[in-house]
């Protein structure tokens, strides 16, 4: 009777453990989901595969992003641009690749760059003597977007968060 007694109290602990270890280990749900867009530019396929931040209240550029500082173009892994052909951005030659997309803010323009090391986490590695290519650009004021989102259209690509979008050229 004793051993019968121990048994069940033992079998409903293991049992009461698998439930909550089944519990816990529902899926949170991920605070900057990655996210991706892929689209062609005249022969050229562009993807940009990047982690989706959200607002959440904050000041997100000159505050959260500082301005005059690399930032990874948006969460977590770096951002990772690739192009199946060579193109024009801005006026400038990118080679046919794969590119870890990094931009400096200000309040006025915008240093976009391409670097040749597309898989790093954040910014905090970045290289600048990896840079392909770097280009300035002009946000402009948008609508809001509580999600960083990029789109690419027939005259290029634009990174959207909060309220500013940031245009780049690409023929």
């Amino acid at each position: 009777m004793k051993k019968t007694t121990q048994f069940k109290s033992a079998a409903m602990f293991v049992i009461a453990m698998l439930i909550s270890a089944i519990t816990f280990a529902q899926n949170k749900p991920v605070e900057s989901p990655r996210d991706s867009v892929s689209a062609k530019i005249g022969a050229a396929t562009i993807s940009i595969n990047y982690g989706s931040p959200s607002v959440k209240g904050r000041k997100v550029f000159g505050e959260l992003e500082p301005y005059g500082k690399v930032w990874r173009t948006g969460a977590n892994e770096a951002t990772v641009f690739t192009t199946s052909k060579d193109i024009m951005v801005e006026g400038k030659k990118l080679p046919a690749g794969t590119y870890g997309f990094f931009a400096i803010p200000t309040a006025t323009t915008w240093t976009i760059i391409f670097n040749k090391v597309a898989k790093q986490w954040g910014a905090f590695k970045y290289d600048q003597a990896q840079d392909v290519l770097r280009v300035t650009v002009k946000p402009v004021k948008s609508v809001m977007h509580e999600r960083l989102v990029y789109k690419i259209n027939a005259k290029g690509f634009s990174l959207n968060w909060d309220k500013l979008s940031v245009p780049v050229a690409v023929k």
